[in-house]
C-alpha cells in the first residue's frame, strides 16, 4: 500500500531531518512510528500527505506518488493536529463538512457519530461550542473521529493519545483495534508513547535522527526491547 524509495528531508540550513531509503508498509497493516523529539516522525507524515517536498526520492500510496498527483487524497485520512479543524465551526458542522467532502450524506454521518458516542463522552456533540473552544483532548477526538468519515483505505494519526483521558485512551485503543481487524485499513500512528503504540500496532519502526533504526514485528517482548533501546 505504501512505499517508501531513497526519501530525505534537507532544510535550507543543510540540517537532514529524514533519510529513509526503503520502507514498505503492506495494507491492513497497524504500523507504529516512534522515536525521541527530532526523530522525524512528523516530517514523515507531513511528507506522506504532501504537506511538505521531499528533497529527494518519492513515497507511492497505493501507487500513487504522493507529490505529483493528488489521486490519493479520496482514500486517505489523517488528523496530525488542531490546525486540521476548522475553528469557526461546530463539531457537526465540521463532521458534514468532512462528508461532503468524501461524498458521504447527513445519514451516513450521523450513524457513524452514533456509533463512537461513547468515544465523544457526552463532552462534544450537540454543545454548540466552536472548535477553537474546545479543550485539546475534545479536539483531538473530533480530529481523529472524522478521519473516520467515509472509510478510508489509509488513516494517519499523529500523536493520537496525547492530550486524552485514561478512559478516552482506552476507548481509542479499541476503535483502532477494531479498524485494522478486517485487514482493510491501513493506519499509520506515530507516538512518544511506547506502551499504547504496541498495544495497537503489529509493527514498530524506530526513527532515530531521521533514519529507521528498528524495525520489529510486535511481541510480548516489544516494549522491553524499545523501552531499553531508548533508555541508552
Amino acid at each position: 500500500m505504501i512505499q517508501v524509495n531513497n526519501l530525505s528531508k534537507t532544510y535550507n540550513n543543510g540540517v537532514q531531518v529524514l533519510n529513509i531509503e526503503n520502507l514498505e508498509i503492506p495494507k491492513g497493516q497497524s504500523f507504529g512510528l516512534v522515536g525521541n523529539n527530532g526523530a522525524g516522525k512528523t516530517t514523515f507524515f507531513s511528507l506522506l500527505l504532501d504537506l511538505i517536498q521531499p528533497s529527494t526520492g518519492k513515497i507511492l500510496n497505493n501507487g500513487i506518488q504522493v507529490n505529483t498527483s493528488e489521486s490519493w487524497k479520496p482514500f486517505t485520512s489523517a488528523f496530525i493536529d488542531e490546525s486540521f479543524l476548522i475553528g469557526y465551526l461546530t463539531a457537526e458542522e465540521y463532521f458534514y463538512f468532512i462528508g461532503d467532502l468524501r461524498k458521504q450524506n447527513k445519514a451516513d454521518v450521523d450513524a457513524l457519530l452514533q456509533k463512537h458516542e461513547e468515544f465523544f463522552n457526552g463532552e462534544i456533540l450537540n454543545k454548540k461550542k466552536y472548535l477553537r473552544d474546545l479543550s485539546k483532548g475534545n479536539q483531538k477526538k473530533v480530529g481523529i473521529i472524522a478521519t473516520l468519515i467515509g472509510n478510508p483505505e489509509v488513516v494517519i494519526l499523529d500523536e493520537p493519545f496525547a492530550n486524552l483521558d485514561p478512559t478516552t485512551v482506552s476507548r481509542l485503543k479499541k476503535i483502532i483495534k477494531e479498524l485494522t481487524q478486517s485487514k482493510n485499513t491501513t493506519v499509520l500512528i506515530s507516538s512518544h508513547d511506547l506502551m499504547h503504540t504496541v498495544e495497537v500496532c503489529e509493527r514498530i519502526v524506530a526513527l532515530h535522527l531521521g533514519q529507521v533504526v528498528k524495525d520489529i514485528q510486535s511481541t510480548s517482548e516489544t516494549l522491553q526491547e524499545l523501552e531499553s533501546f531508548f533508555a541508552v
